[in-house]
């Protein structure tokens, strides 16, 4: 598998599985259950994954995949292999928030080094090219020919004035305490890997997460700000976020711009 391959593959199944939620989210009613972790699980997530594994299996069936939606997955491991979270933010797409997204991601000996995040209610996507850089596309998301590409940059911070995004569903007393750290000109909320995507496009500087998440649910958007100057590491000590963990679970962790002065946990 080459880059040059992954790409267009990555981008179309994001938008193709982003037309399969909109047309369930748009809908008067959906299913929603409850997973073994108590967390809940729509049809569209499971439409979406089914697409989307195909799809993967289809074009790169010597590579791993691993999926949130397909437990057996969470036990395989490899040094190389390709992570979905097919509707990252699905709180956010039951209330109809629109902060969701498709998240495809290549992981290579611990770090995602492409991916695709793909914000189908906000029209926006995000993705690595073939050569490491992150683009924002905008225009018609034509399945097989890519619209405008803007290469996107992290901010010049200014430590005396930062602007903060963080979580939506999990903004809690720790992530304010952290924020208040930082000298702020601006704080503001967003749902799903969107956090990662602001920090990259330069629209937010630093993005802190006191809290659990999943490998699939960062990778992707991990991907994208590497792509754009930006730096993922571990809240504690600072080191670079890795994965392929036992688990696939993260510790909590801090994205931000380089020149973001970071406070100690």
């Amino acid at each position: 598998m080459t880059y040059d391959a992954l790409i267009p593959v990555i981008r179309r199944l994001a938008l193709e599985a982003g037309d399969k939620i909109m047309e369930i989210y748009e809908a008067d009613d959906f299913d929603v259950k409850v997973k073994s972790d108590s967390s809940p699980v729509t049809e569209a997530d499971e439409a979406a994954d089914a697409l989307i594994s195909a799809g993967l299996r289809a074009a790169f069936p010597g590579i791993l995949l691993v999926t949130e939606e397909q437990a057996a997955s969470h036990s395989e491991k490899g040094d190389t292999f390709l992570i979905v979270d097919p509707l990252d933010g699905t709180k956010e797409f039951i209330n109809r928030r629109g902060d969701f997204t498709v998240n495809i991601a290549l992981v290579e000996n611990g770090t995602p080094t492409r991916g695709v995040v793909y914000a189908p209610a906000r029209g926006r996507m995000f993705y690595t090219q073939a050569d490491g850089r992150s683009v924002e596309e905008t225009g018609a998301f034509d399945k097989d020919t890519p619209g405008v590409l803007t290469e996107i940059s992290v901010s010049k911070p200014d430590n005396s004035a930062l602007f903060v995004v963080a979580s939506k569903s999990h903004r809690d007393q720790a992530t304010e305490e952290y924020i208040n750290k930082y000298q702020t000109k601006d704080s503001k909320s967003a749902g799903s890997s969107l956090k990662f995507c602001l920090v990259a496009t330069g629209e937010a500087d630093v993005y802190p997460r006191v809290g659990r998440t999943m490998e699939w649910d960062t990778a992707a958007g991990h991907a994208v700000l590497a792509g754009a100057g930006g730096r993922v590491v571990r809240f504690d000590d600072h080191s670079p976020l890795l994965y392929g963990k036992e688990g696939y679970a993260n510790p909590f962790f801090i994205a931000y711009a380089p020149g973001v002065e970071l406070k100690e946990a």
